[in-house]
């Protein structure tokens, strides 16, 4: 038997390689039979805790509430356990599909990236065991989970059957940083994954247009540059999406205006096609893992202290992209807030003493609660500096 368990810093995972592990879901317990009592001792003296909640956000108290506990269990005995009912032949990994997932952000950062990380190694010969599992997210992505698996996914949650493997990994390998792989500590990159996405959604686009100095006297004969917004409908929406595409027209974009929906083959198809992605903070802009390579990418910062989190979530994962970033902080008379607090209200004033009422406080106003007027003449500069980044 070959047991290793890590504790990092986004999540807890062990590796489990033996003649003999069952995973019981009554109980929810991952048994290991162990070769010798050694074994069970040398584990113990690792001092890393076993019980594990296979899903990539532990730090987060409220993700974690969602997610079941599994406990990694080494015994001497095979028949002091559950009795072996279903085997399989391939490796297992368990992890669960609760925790924030149905955010588009979270599945892409907490989930996918991360089961890409630990199931590409088996290249489809694995079998997925899922716990918290929801038809609905297994179907939004199939295209991803029948690439990184040959066999049907198995909702553990629901099974009577002790379920049996040589090979199990409990919980997923994740790199500290957001939207990102650590190829010091694995054998694949964000390169590798997106070259993955373009495989599994067919997408044809893999480098964003480069624009050559003698095409700009050509009026009717060049390509344009696609230009994406990214619309949203319920908050941080953009007021004035009308004079954002008459502008961009001018400057020689084509524009197109799109809301990502749970419709993940039409939204990639769309958003592979462009050049420059632009769009408020949000999981929208989650979608730019599929913008080809030296695309832009526009985050559009709403106000109030929002920068750090936006910047983290997005700027520092485009450049494992291969993306150029942008980003446009908006001012106080560019948002949707002067409509519903005064001038001199703490809200524009001091945004850290909202910061400081707790993140929920913090969301309600300056993200839940606003939308976004742009100045475009203050934008105008920001869109062509992304031109200017498609001629290099």
């Amino acid at each position: 038997m070959n047991l290793v368990c890590k504790s990092e810093k986004r999540s807890d995972y062990c590796e489990i390689n033996g003649e003999d592990v069952r995973i019981d879901a009554k109980s929810s317990t991952v048994f290991i039979v162990a070769s010798s009592q050694q074994s069970i001792r040398d584990l113990e003296d690792n001092n890393t805790s076993l019980l594990i909640g296979p899903y990539s956000r532990k730090e987060d108290q409220i993700a974690m509430k969602s997610v079941r506990k599994w406990l990694v269990k080494p015994v001497m005995e095979s028949n002091v356990i559950p009795h072996c009912s279903q085997a399989h032949s391939v490796p297992a990994i368990l992890f669960s599909l609760g925790g924030y997932s149905g955010n588009n952000y979270h599945d892409f950062t907490d989930i996918i990236i991360p089961l890409y990380s630990t199931a590409r190694i088996f290249n489809g010969e694995v079998k997925f065991v899922v716990t918290n599992s929801n038809p609905w997210w297994i179907n939004k992505f199939r295209n991803l989970v029948q690439k990184l698996s040959n066999y049907e996914v198995i909702d553990i949650d629901n099974e009577e059957n002790i379920h049996c493997f040589t090979s199990v990994v409990v919980g997923l390998k994740r790199a500290p940083q957001e939207l990102s792989i650590d190829p010091s500590k694995s054998s694949y990159s964000m390169k590798d994954f997106r070259q993955f996405l373009r495989s599994a959604y067919s997408l044809n686009k893999v480098r964003a247009i480069k624009i050559e100095d003698e095409d700009d006297d050509d009026d009717d004969g060049k390509t344009r540059p696609r230009l994406l917004i990214v619309a949203r409908n319920r908050t941080r929406a953009f007021r004035n999406t009308d004079e954002i595409v008459g502008m961009a027209r001018n400057l020689g974009y084509e524009v197109g205006v799109a809301e990502a929906d749970g419709n993940i083959q039409r939204f990639a198809e769309i958003v592979n096609s462009c050049d420059v992605m632009m769009g408020v903070h949000g999981a929208g802009l989650t979608n730019m893992v599929f913008l080809p390579e030296n695309a832009v990418l526009i985050q559009v910062i709403p106000f109030g202290g929002v920068e750090w989190p936006a910047r983290a979530a997005f700027r520092e994962p485009s450049k494992d992209m291969n993306i150029r970033y942008l980003d446009y902080k908006i001012k106080a008379e560019e948002s949707s807030l002067i409509e519903q607090y005064p001038a001199d209200h703490e809200v524009f004033k001091n945004p850290l003493s909202i910061s400081k009422q707790g993140w929920l406080t913090f969301k309600a106003v300056y993200l839940d609660k606003q939308d976004v007027n742009l100045d475009i003449n203050r934008f105008k500069i920001t869109l062509l500096k992304a031109l200017e980044l498609l001629h290099q």
